[in-house]
């Protein structure tokens, strides 16, 4: 009697585990933590590059709610100001600074936009910077990406999300967010490279300067429902059947990593969840099943069908 009594409160943990992980849009790290530390955030200068829409709009949003002081960055000052005015919290939108910024601009230029930033709020520096800005470009095939397109992305993504935290704005910072790749995309081989170049420079940079109390959370997000407006055609987004996190939630889950100074986290529904578990810990199932997928993936992108759907591995492409 006790045996059986043991072996159902096994499989009633076991369901139960198996349900969180099937419905689950975060690693179970992160959903451990249920709610953003606000001390953490309120009264601190938060940097969010590509804030004039997606997922940078909707950290604004949320960080000005929860007391933050905000500089946004885009390259679009107009947008900037539109998403500003709609900023409503402690220091908002009055105090929330604009500061347009090319990411591919140049060390010299992007320099200049550091010492900027640093000098808005006297006294306080930046607290967190917040990267969320990238360049990427129509699923193609590896062997078809131009080398303007490799340029491009590489000066965006890598070379001026570097250059904005060299130097002496870097030593001040106390927090970072990154958003990085962890897994290989079929169809966007140029834009996954530079996400893994970002992924292995700030797990180093962690580890290079977390003696002086620097902490960095990189972000690795999956399909995440940006357009906001942009990207997507209405028809485009009724036709396909991925499901993506909100723009909304990201932007929710992000923050609750960074206020918990987590060193990694995972934003995905399933199955693309499961395949960054499987490409971590058990790398050759992992990329056994990316080589499945792979082609089908890329045929899949270009008649604009689901691109994250379990029929690239067990079926025919739906394309729209």
């Amino acid at each position: 009697m006790l045996s059986l009594l043991f072996i159902s409160l096994f499989l009633l943990i076991l369901f139960t585990l198996l349900f969180k992980f099937l419905t689950a849009d975060g690693d179970f790290t992160l959903m451990s933590k249920k709610h953003v530390k606000r001390e953490e955030i309120e009264d601190k200068v938060v940097w969010i590059t590509g804030a004039s829409r997606g997922i940078g709009e909707k950290l604004a949003i949320q960080l000005a709610r929860l007391g933050a002081k905000l500089i946004l960055s885009a390259r679009n000052e107009a947008e900037l100001e539109r998403v500003r005015k709609q900023l409503v919290g402690k220091h908002a939108p009055d105090e929330v600074k604009i500061l347009p910024l090319d990411l591919a601009s140049g060390e010299d230029l992007l320099k200049v936009a550091v010492e900027e930033a640093e000098s808005f709020f006297p006294g306080a520096g930046v607290d967190y910077m917040i990267h969320n800005a990238a360049y990427e470009r129509p699923k193609s095939k590896a062997l078809e990406v131009t080398e303007e397109s490799l340029k491009a992305t590489f000066n965006v993504n890598v070379l001026g999300t570097i250059d904005t935290i060299t130097g002496t704005f870097y030593a001040e910072a106390g927090e970072g967010s990154f958003c990085c790749g962890k897994t290989p995309a079929p169809g966007q081989a140029v834009y996954s490279a530079s996400k893994y170049a970002l992924n292995g420079y700030f797990h180093t940079l962690r580890s290079e300067f977390c003696q002086k109390g620097i902490k960095v959370t990189v972000v690795c997000p999956g399909p995440i429902e940006t357009s906001n407006g942009y990207g997507a055609t209405a028809s485009e987004k009724k036709a396909s059947s991925e499901k993506r996190v909100s723009s909304e939630r990201c932007a929710e889950l992000t923050i609750i990593a960074a206020s918990c100074a987590l060193k990694e986290v995972w934003i995905s529904y399933q199955p693309v969840l499961a395949v960054m578990y499987l490409v971590q810990y058990m790398p050759t199932v992992g990329y056994w099943l990316m080589d499945k997928i792979g082609g089908k993936r890329v045929e899949a992108a270009a008649k604009k069908g689901d691109t994250y759907s379990l029929s690239l591995l067990f079926g025919k492409n739906k394309a729209a």
